[in-house]
């Protein structure tokens, strides 16, 4: 099975917040934002295995500001790192500020996708090689955040988790 960089099946989405995108306060509905958010993460998985993905799980969300009606919003999903059918993407959320085109990031969250064949089977996915400081802090961090979430699920008993336990001895 191949290896791909992170940049090599990344997505950008651009939304602008619209009256309809937003709550009774005029800043972006966190479910609409989620929405996107999904998106992003679905586009990214397939570029990264060139097959069907689904959400496996929604691991992380922080709501660090509100976006209010009007923003324009940036979402940039990268992978961090791939198993053996799943994926590990996260997403920054920035907003722009519409005079200077500055950015600023509000929000962030980590998805978890699994590829499928045709039979909805999960599916082998290429491997991840991380380039920069920041993806390769990200795919170190991915596979205990995986055994973390495994334990959570009881799918993997604490001991197991070498990862984790690597941490506090």
């Amino acid at each position: 099975m191949s290896t791909k960089t992170p940049s090599q099946s990344k997505a950008t989405l651009t939304e602008i917040v619209l009256p309809n995108d937003t709550n009774n306060l005029n800043n972006l509905m966190g479910g609409r934002l989620l929405h996107w958010m999904d998106i992003a993460a679905a586009i990214t998985a397939h570029r990264h295995c060139n097959r069907a993905c689904v959400t496996a799980s929604v691991n992380n969300v922080s709501f660090e500001h509100p976006i209010p009606k009007g923003s324009i919003v940036t979402l940039e999903a990268i992978i961090s790192r791939a198993f053996t059918s799943s994926m590990e993407i996260f997403i920054d959320v920035w907003i722009e500020d519409t005079l200077s085109g500055n950015k600023t990031k509000c929000n962030e969250a980590i998805y978890t996708f699994v590829a499928v064949d045709t039979m909805g089977k999960p599916a082998k996915v290429p491997k991840v090689n991380p380039e920069t400081d920041l993806e390769k802090k990200r795919f170190d961090g991915a596979l205990r955040r995986r055994q973390l979430s495994l334990i959570l699920a009881g799918k993997l008993k604490a001991q197991d988790a070498s990862e984790l336990k690597a941490l506090f001895a």
